[in-house]
């Protein structure tokens, strides 16, 4: 009798098994549009049999789309969750850093998710994308000291996602240029110009911005962008009638 036994095959529990199944799936998503993805190739990715993969994803390839957005989306407010120390705009740019470093290892799924139009789209997955945005508008709003925006402020925040949403599938169909350190960059400069703006006539931003300036330091994105705006001074000075301007 030989003393060289094969190791005995070990039954994957349901969870498990299911695990497994959608991690070949969020991988194959991950790589290729869910259009072109099937459940054959989600079984060869996981070394099993199609109907195994109908027995623990009985609504086939659309079950398991939405199990993986699902789990894009929690990645997804993950990344904007950073701790809350240093200068705000030091942690919106740590934050972008780590979205965007998503948004460049899963190109495929994110274009799938945020872009829409898919085959696999549904009303469910469009409600677990809405939900993305509002809670990565939560977190920014968090380190601005709010909890409860009004209108104007949470306008602006929304718009701001959207616009970094919108900036990030335009990276990847240009080829992701600029480099990502620049658009981070400018997506940082975005959201400064936009919370100042908006505190010009509403009062909660105006309190925001009151407190968030006093964080930031010269090497903070908020201090260099101020540092390339002080040459326009004397052009704002002559706009506002300074400098020679007539009265």
């Amino acid at each position: 009798m030989s003393s060289s036994a094969a190791p005995a095959y070990r039954r994957m529990s349901v969870e498990e098994r299911r695990a497994q199944l959608l991690r070949s799936a969020v991988d194959l998503f991950g790589h290729r549009r869910p259009e072109d993805v099937s459940i054959d190739d989600v079984a060869a990715a996981a070394g099993v049999s199609r109907p195994l993969v109908y027995r623990y994803f009985p609504g086939g390839k659309q079950q398991l789309y939405e199990a993986a957005v699902h789990g894009a989306a929690e990645e997804l407010i993950g990344r904007f969750a950073v701790p809350s120390q240093g200068p705000p705009t030091g942690r919106l740019a740590a934050a972008l850093d780590r979205y965007l470093a998503y948004v460049d290892e899963h190109a495929p799924a994110y274009g799938a998710l945020l872009g829409g139009g898919g085959v696999a789209e549904t009303s469910r997955t469009g409600a677990i994308v809405d939900g993305v945005r509002r809670r990565a508008g939560e977190q920014v709003l968090r380190h601005l000291g709010v909890t409860d925006p009004g209108p104007r402020l949470a306008m602006m925040v929304r718009s701001w996602i959207a616009s970094v949403e919108a900036v990030s599938l335009i990276w990847i169909d240009e080829g992701r240029r600029p480099p990502v350190g620049e658009l981070r960059d400018w997506l940082v400069d975005h959201f400064i110009g936009l919370l100042l703006v908006t505190a010009t006539t509403d009062p909660e931003a105006a309190e925001a911005a009151a407190r968030a300036l006093p964080q930031e330091t010269r090497d903070s994105p908020a201090g260099a962008l101020l540092a390339r705006l002080a040459p326009l001074g004397p052009a704002a000075a002559h706009l506002l009638g300074g400098d020679g301007a007539t009265p």
